[in-house]
């Protein structure tokens, strides 16, 4: 009698399970694009509770750059419908902090930071539909250049809601024009992570001057014939946060997502009508 190989369920469930504990003991601390293929990757906001329902307002005003998809109770640092067993307070590799609108720290665990009053969000991440890319066979310039996605604040406003209002943060991936119409149509498929992008070609329309100097990330080169592809990006609300100045706010730090235990075909709207 052979033995049983591992199924492809239980290989995804396993790297999963490693790049966690990696993460939650500090070994690893680097963007996330392209880990634990399979799982959906999430943005992360923790606020103070007397300003979650004018954060979650605002969400539901930016859908494209905000798209919910857990809001936990106060106090809980587990995001029980994405990753009942993960906890927000050192399951991402890097974090940023902000007091008053002021960034004070970038660790790799927030736990002294935690407080009773918190509530987490979690975002939607493009990173999420690049494995739909990539399966597709379209190339993605920062994975191949093994760099941070490239995110740019832009000089569209988003819609206000209380304290919360400022600029969009767009991540751009650069497509040569053949592979374009496919990018659009596959990353449309997930709208609960940024959908289809907000704008292609031109970055002076989104009031960005060089794609060399990007506000989060690292640049990327774009090679000859290829278009720069923006979408909306999970970072806005750190650029937002600068002019809300809450007395504390936890992110992310860009790039460095949190992984749900929730496969990217769930939020597949393609798979969800087949």
């Amino acid at each position: 009698m052979g033995v049983d190989t591992p199924s492809i369920a239980d290989a995804a469930a396993t790297a999963l399970a490693d790049a966690r504990a990696r993460i939650r003991t500090g070994e690893l601390t680097g963007p996330t694009s392209g880990l634990a293929p399979g799982f959906a990757q999430a943005n992360l906001v923790i606020l103070p509770g007397s300003y979650a329902l004018d954060f979650l307002r605002f969400c539901v005003r930016n859908p494209k750059p905000c798209p919910i998809l857990e809001v936990t109770d106060t106090g809980s640092p587990h995001p029980g419908a994405l990753s009942p067993e993960a906890d927000l307070r050192t399951d991402l590799p890097r974090y940023r902090v902000f007091e008053d609108g002021s960034l004070v720290d970038e660790p790799t665990d927030v736990s002294r930071y935690w407080r009773d009053d918190l509530v987490s969000f979690l975002l939607g991440c493009s990173f999420t539909f690049e494995w739909a890319l990539a399966a597709a066979g379209l190339p993605l310039a920062h994975q191949r250049q093994r760099v941070n996605v490239p995110m740019f604040v832009t000089d569209r406003r988003c819609t206000g809601a209380g304290p919360f209002e400022g600029p969009l943060v767009v991540s751009m991936r650069p497509f040569i024009p053949d592979d374009i119409a496919r990018a659009v149509e596959i990353s449309s498929r997930f709208p609960a992570m940024h959908g289809g992008p907000i704008h292609v070609g031109d970055p002076a329309e989104l009031g960005i001057t060089d794609l060399g100097a990007p506000d989060f990330g690292d640049p990327v080169e774009i090679e000859p014939g290829e278009v720069p592809v923006f979408w909306a990006c999970g970072v806005t609300p750190q650029a937002v946060v600068v002019e809300a100045r809450p007395p504390l706010a936890i992110f992310h730090a860009p790039g460095h997502m949190f992984i749900t235990d929730r496969p990217h075909a769930e939020f597949d709207s393609q798979e969800k009508a087949s």
